[in-house]
């Protein structure tokens, strides 16, 4: 990505999960397979696959979960984007945070694997609030 900086891999932290797992200072359900019913669902209908198997179950594969946060977002920080949204995303804002989570559907393992900060670098007002049909029932 054009303008990626800021980027923070979690890969060594993984590694010390899974040798604290293997090691028996983590248990499975209570401690690594603990994903909210939120992100698996997210997982479900808007996460990308991966070819990468869960280091857990090993019987299904990862799917990634990218969420974007920021001032400059607004109403819109928080929310789920595909890859391909980002670099466009990148030109219209001056800078928003993105995290990765990679999700097993299976077992539930859950983990932050990176985060990197996007933008053009010119800082901008949020864009003003519009109704959304979350209002509607709020």
């Amino acid at each position: 990505m054009w303008s990626q900086r800021s980027v923070v891999d979690y890969s060594l932290q993984r590694k010390a999960t899974l040798r604290a797992l293997r090691g028996g200072h983590a248990t499975v359900m209570e401690d690594v397979c603990d994903a909210d019913p939120y992100l698996l669902r997210a997982a479900k209908f808007h996460g990308e696959p991966t070819d990468r198997p869960c280091p857990i179950c090993r019987r299904e594969k990862l799917t990634h979960v990218t969420y974007v946060f920021g001032d400059e977002l607004g109403q819109y920080s928080g929310r789920i984007r595909q890859t391909p949204e980002l670099e466009m995303m990148a030109r219209e804002h001056g800078e928003f945070r993105v995290y990765v989570i990679e999700v097993c559907q299976g077992c539930s393992w859950n983990h932050l694997t990176l985060s990197y900060v996007l933008g053009d670098g010119v800082p901008r007002r949020p864009p003003r609030r519009q109704r959304t049909v979350e209002d509607e029932y709020s």
